[in-house]
């Protein structure tokens, strides 16, 4: 017989399972890119807020590479090349670059449709519209992605991220071309202290993967003659 489960873990699992639920609703785990391994974990029905583009595209490529159908609202620079790059499959990819005044109702429509929404909104999003979004969500398991222009832009969001600390490398003096760039990027859910993680977006060699931490140089040791 294996080991009875303490009082505690029993309550610290319950609470997982709780934080997990809305309305009653268990939320499903969504895949989720492996750069953002250990930093946030994609779930049906939840909003999540980031303060960059790639950081959208990385939060859609999970879904979209296992055949769910993506979209993606008011964003007119989308960058498509960097998006096949993650691996979103660009042909199960909805896009709506300026739906204008009507981008609510867009979005809210693509939410009945698809898993994962991506929507930049025009401003400050009203408390009392995030809700109502919000419970649409639960209802079709459906995914939020805001890609705000400032912090608190939409309320509501399990997970906030950012990106901190950019630094692009490739380039010498006047010569070369910029082939990585590392970010810091903070995932802060709640009250709860926030998680960090290096992250190569990208890489030199194009892929996007979480940053390995520096080696220091090995030292000579020289024997005692």
């Amino acid at each position: 017989m294996g080991t009875p489960t303490s009082t505690a873990d029993t309550i610290a699992q319950l609470r997982g399972r709780m934080a997990r639920m809305h309305d009653g609703v268990p939320q499903l785990a969504l895949e989720t890119h492996p750069a953002l391994a250990g930093l946030v974990q994609l779930r049906a029905g939840s909003s999540y807020a980031v303060d960059s583009a790639s950081l959208a595209l990385a939060l859609m490529a999970g879904p979209s590479r296992t055949g769910s159908w993506c979209a993606v609202v008011g964003v007119g620079d989308f960058g498509a090349e960097a998006a096949y790059a993650l691996g979103i499959d660009l042909d199960r990819t909805v896009l709506v670059p300026d739906p204008g005044d009507q981008w609510l109702e867009v979005t809210a429509a693509l939410l009945d449709v698809v898993t994962l929404v991506v929507v930049r909104p025009p401003g400050r999003v009203p408390e009392q519209v995030a809700g109502k979004l919000a419970a649409r969500q639960r209802l079709r398991a459906a995914t939020l992605v805001a890609l705000e222009a400032h912090p608190g832009d939409w309320p509501r969001c399990e997970v906030r991220l950012t990106t901190r600390e950019p630094a692009w490398s490739g380039v010498g003096q006047g010569e070369g071309h910029l082939r990585s760039r590392r970010l810091l990027v903070e995932a802060q859910r709640g009250s709860a202290p926030p998680r960090r993680g290096a992250l190569w977006f990208p890489a030199a060699d194009q892929t996007y993967r979480r940053a390995e931490p520096a080696v220091a140089p090995a030292r000579v040791v020289e024997e005692a003659s």
